[in-house]
């Protein structure tokens, strides 16, 4: 009995295994902040792809709304019209900022009655400027 008192206690060693579990936690919380920073940009990106769609259907809705007024032998205001033969009528509907849906129809007929699309299309409203101000090294020495 008199061994037992003298011998010391020595804890285990919890030092590495304290250290790794430290690491994983450290690893699964920056990983759960990669995750929820992804599924924000995630929303955010599927946020702006329905405002497109819904701006996109909008334009689509006015322009066929055009089309049907002219077909009843309206002429609307905002649309051009050029043709002798042929009634060529023309017309731009705002998508959004930087985009719009041209449209060019011909009517034939009385009233439009028949007609042909000959553009249904969304184009960038805005000229496109290129930017020129990148430095890059011509390849002499510092």
């Amino acid at each position: 009995m008199d061994n037992r008192k003298n011998q010391r206690f020595s804890p285990p060693a919890v030092g590495g295994a304290s250290l790794l579990v430290v690491f994983a936690v450290l690893c699964l919380t920056v990983f759960a902040l990669l995750s929820l920073t992804t599924v924000q940009a995630d929303v955010r990106l599927a946020d702006a792809s329905v405002q497109a769609v819904a701006d996109y259907y909008a334009a689509d809705l006015e322009a066929q709304t055009i089309l049907a007024r002219l077909r009843a032998g309206e002429q609307p205001e905002g649309v051009a019209f050029s043709g002798s033969g042929l009634l060529r009528a023309e017309y731009t509907c705002r998508i959004s900022d930087t985009q719009e849906l041209q449209v060019s129809v011909i009517l034939r007929g009385i009233a439009g009655q028949d007609y042909q699309i000959e553009r249904w299309q969304a184009v960038p409203s805005v000229e496109w400027e290129s930017d020129e101000s990148l430095d890059l090294w011509d390849g002499a020495p510092f």
